[in-house]
């Protein structure tokens, strides 16, 4: 991206009024259109603005100038600013919610409020675009249609991402195990949490064979066809034909 001066249009009128620089060189140093850079010199266009001297900005030295004078096909260079002026971040608004999804919000909260209250309300205000007073409502239920919401998840209402979810989750955690241990409590373990398929499941394959053996009955091998009739079917036959 190209770099222009600050106020340009200003910094346009006093280049055009104070110098011998071509409507393309002013117009490409600025930022602006040649027709537009035309009017300034005709008097159509920048009524009323005063012309702002790059030189005593700092943005133009007069050397740049005057070599750009000289040469009609040369390029002006912004000056590098001595004054580092620090970035601004933009404050993040909640999350905007389309029309159509709004009548779920309340649901998604419920669902937030039971599965993570560990979330402070500024960050469910960012997850699903609510307001304080309706989270407050919702979980103190004066909200006008408590008896008729269900616990939805936003994630699946497509009121937040599972990337957002998670990272709020986590930062949540973070915050209560940073309070915990400045309050010196241990923090209690987490319900619902699967444990690992190692200890729930052992597949060890000798510890396997001998439950397979222990649990086998020891008659099992010992049952004949003698021990459940008594007697073979040729010697049955035979006794009934003598």
């Amino acid at each position: 991206m190209t770099k222009t001066p600050l106020m340009p249009k200003a910094t346009a009128v006093w280049l055009v009024d104070n110098t011998s620089l071509t409507f393309e060189q002013i117009a490409e140093f600025c930022g602006l259109h040649v027709l537009e850079v035309k009017g300034i010199a005709d008097g159509d266009v920048a009524h009323g603005i005063k012309g702002m001297d790059p030189i005593s900005s700092g943005q133009l030295s007069r050397e740049e100038i005057a070599r750009a004078q000289k040469d009609s096909s040369y390029h002006l260079n912004l000056s590098e600013s001595k004054v580092e002026i620090p970035e601004i971040k933009k404050k993040r608004s909640p999350r905007y919610t389309p029309v159509s999804r709004r009548q779920d919000r309340p649901n998604a909260i419920l669902w937030l409020l039971k599965r993570h209250p560990e979330l402070k309300d500024s960050q469910l205000m960012r997850l699903v675009g609510t307001t304080k007073p309706t989270i407050g409502a919702i979980r103190e239920r004066s909200h006008w249609n408590s008896s008729n919401l269900q616990p939805l998840d936003p994630v699946t209402l497509g009121l937040c991402s599972q990337t957002d979810l998670d990272e709020a989750v986590k930062k949540a955690a973070r915050r209560l195990e940073r309070e915990a241990k400045a309050a010196g409590v241990e923090l209690p373990a987490q319900s619902g949490t699967l444990l690992p398929s190692e200890e729930t499941i052992d597949l060890t394959p000798a510890k396997n064979e001998d439950s397979a053996s222990e649990a086998k009955p020891e008659t099992e091998a010992e049952v004949t066809v003698e021990s459940v009739f008594g007697e073979t079917p040729e010697e049955g036959k035979t006794g009934s034909d003598g």
